[in-house]
């Protein structure tokens, strides 16, 4: 499943307001809808109970919410493990630095001879 999904959802199920979890992540709360209804359906079930007066996980949701947790969790460790280490050596640029040669006008870098 999609990183950012999981993201999205795990940001709604811990502030139980889509209006904030939409702020959080900085996305606007229309987004933020869709992405949870398209994990809904390609889970199939519901992970937000719609009956309830507020918002509140269902208990699919609550369960997904645990996995989805351990995947971001496991998908942050993996990210800083390959992260490239810091030190190795230094590269210097060696070249001119040539400006663009301009249409009639002499090459940069060279005199013109007379002749």
């Amino acid at each position: 499943m999609d990183h950012s999904l999981l993201k999205q959802f795990v940001a709604a199920a811990r502030h139980l307001h889509f209006a904030h979890a939409a702020k959080s992540l900085g996305v606007p709360r229309s987004s933020l809808i869709a992405a949870i209804r398209s994990i809904e359906a390609q889970l199939g079930y519901e992970l937000f109970d719609s009956s309830a007066m507020s918002t509140q996980l269902s208990p699919e949701g609550e369960a997904f919410l645990v996995d989805a947790e351990r995947q971001l969790d496991k998908s942050a460790k993996s990210a800083a493990a390959s992260a490239a280490k810091p030190g190795g050596k230094a590269r210097a640029s060696k070249g001119k630095g040539r400006a663009p040669a301009v249409k009639g006008q002499p090459k940069p870098g060279r005199n013109r001879q007379s002749r």
